[in-house]
């Protein structure tokens, strides 16, 4: 004779699923702002004579489900990363304010991760 089973609960139900997309979606924003914290920190400490232009325009767009960091496309803004062309006929070689913002960023990246995660586990469970 054949055992009949039903299945129930948020691996079945599509609970699960949500949950691990919902914290997907909000560990991305997460990030995003902190990366922006970071950005704006290595300026402050960078710029000698900030007139809070290029700051007030760094921000997080989002852009489908993806959040980006962005300068909004201050015409400076590369030469001010020392990603110009013009940072090579000059002394001065940028003050590399996104390189180092990302590499914090990854450093962090595992711990805002898992202060997030409890919530959505509850969730899916």
């Amino acid at each position: 004779m054949a055992e009949s089973y039903k299945a129930s609960g948020p691996l079945f139900d599509g609970g699960a699923k949500r949950a691990m997309a919902n914290y997907a979606e909000e560990l991305d924003a997460e990030l995003a702002d902190e990366g922006r914290r970071l950005v704006v920190h290595y300026l402050d400490r960078f710029l000698r004579h900030p007139t809070g232009y290029y700051v007030s325009n760094v921000r997080v767009e989002q852009r489908g489900t993806a959040h980006q960091v962005t300068d909004s496309g201050v015409v400076y803004g590369p030469w001010l990363a020392g990603a110009s062309s013009r940072n090579r006929s000059t002394r001065f070689k940028g003050y590399r304010h996104w390189r180092l913002a990302q590499q914090d960023l990854e450093k962090r990246s595992g711990a805002i991760a898992q202060r997030i995660m409890p919530r959505y586990l509850r969730r899916a469970s």
